[in-house]
């Protein structure tokens, strides 16, 4: 690892792998000790990481009892999808302009 990043926050990237958990399950969600078992962490450490998810807004608890992503944290996905259509489209235009010899 580069000393650029040799400082991290062990809870903080247990708390982001949780997240990536989740992923693929906003709507049945993931028990406590799904989670815990899928990363091999104890389970007191996802409650600690759901708390601060669900606190900060990137998940919820669903009525099942189980943890999902939160709207919050699929409103980000949904932005960067957003992003990467825009993006796409300008490329798309600027294409054919090339295309067409058209000058700007």
């Amino acid at each position: 690892m580069s000393k650029q990043f040799a400082r991290t926050s062990e809870s903080g990237a247990r708390c982001l792998r949780v997240m990536k958990a989740l992923r693929g399950q906003t709507l049945s969600g993931l028990s406590n000790s799904d989670i815990a078992k899928a990363l091999n962490i104890p389970p007191s450490a996802v409650t600690r990481c759901m708390n601060t998810l669900i606190s900060e807004g990137f998940a919820t608890k669903l009525d099942n009892g189980r943890f999902a992503l939160s709207v919050a944290a699929l409103q980000i996905a949904q932005a960067h999808a957003d992003e990467m259509t825009r993006a796409t489209n300008r490329i798309h235009e600027l294409n054919q302009r090339v295309a067409a010899g058209s000058h700007y």
